[in-house]
């Protein structure tokens, strides 16, 4: 005797082989790598690698003297560093395209129900990416560098290698951008019922304890940076459970709903 699929099922009929989920991945990849090339492109023609310099070399030249310029100390420094920068404001500037790739990829799997709540998540995630990293450009490294310059002796000239500065400020970008995450991550523990919304909250001490370990070990060792960082992740782990309270307020009125539904049929 022949069994139906359950029609209640969302996803009956969409089981596909393994060979076809690795030509789907390796189809995603190709248009993120195709997308990240196009980016680079265009960055490349405006502003160009050198105009990139010039910008992020900003909150640290506000703090030098004004003939002052940084240094390029390595050989091979002033063709590779614009490089490495043009290539992460590449990666940058295509990330809501390589998210909307993941998001294809994974979508076919996924109930009605959860493709409503994935959408919101992964548009606000690479948002909450480029305010951490705004936050760092315009705020965190001109109050860093305004810190650190005061402790400079007068007889000692500051003039930072380029090679160096890169690194540290990709750095924080880095850190700030996955940390910025943290809202996400919170609903998320919530939604797949690893924790509750209690114990969050129970959890807020330990959590400023770790925010302020976290921030004193990938950060520089000064007390602006490190602020900056530690409460501003405080502040969104507050975010992320008045997000996740919302999150099962609207998911119990849709079982309600669900069950009305039934219930009346």
């Amino acid at each position: 005797m022949s069994t139906k699929p359950d029609s209640d099922d969302e996803l009956a009929g969409t089981e596909q082989p393994f060979v076809q989920h690795l030509m789907e991945l390796r189809d995603r990849l190709l248009y993120s790598v195709i997308g990240l090339a196009v980016c680079m492109a265009l960055l490349a023609f405006w502003p160009g690698p050198s105009g990139l310099i010039d910008l992020i070399a900003i909150p640290i030249r506000a703090h030098m003297p004004p003939d002052a310029r940084l240094i390029a100390v390595g050989v091979f420094s002033p063709f590779f560093v614009p490089l490495k920068v043009l290539a992460m404001a590449a990666v940058l500037l295509s990330l809501p395209w390589w998210m909307y790739q993941l998001w294809s990829f994974i979508a076919p799997g996924l109930y009605s129900h959860e493709k409503r709540f994935a959408v919101p998540l992964i548009f606000l995630g690479s948002l909450l990416a480029y305010a951490g990293i705004a936050f760092v450009q315009f705020f965190v490294l001109d109050k860093m560098f305004g810190f650190i310059q005061k402790f400079t002796p007068a007889s000692v000239a500051a003039t930072p290698d380029i090679a160096s500065y890169v690194e540290a400020i990709l750095g924080l970008y880095l850190a700030f951008g996955l940390a910025f995450q943290v809202p996400i991550v919170v609903v998320l523990l919530v939604k797949m019922g690893m924790v509750s919304v209690q114990k969050l909250k129970d959890f807020r001490g330990y959590f400023i304890v770790i925010s302020f370990i976290i921030a004193a070990v990938v950060t520089p060792p000064d007390v602006i940076s490190q602020l900056a960082l530690a409460v501003p992740m405080c502040v969104l782990y507050e975010a992320g459970i008045w997000g996740a309270q919302i999150f099962i307020k609207r998911t119990q009125a849709e079982d309600e709903e669900g069950e009305g539904e039934k219930t009346a049929s």
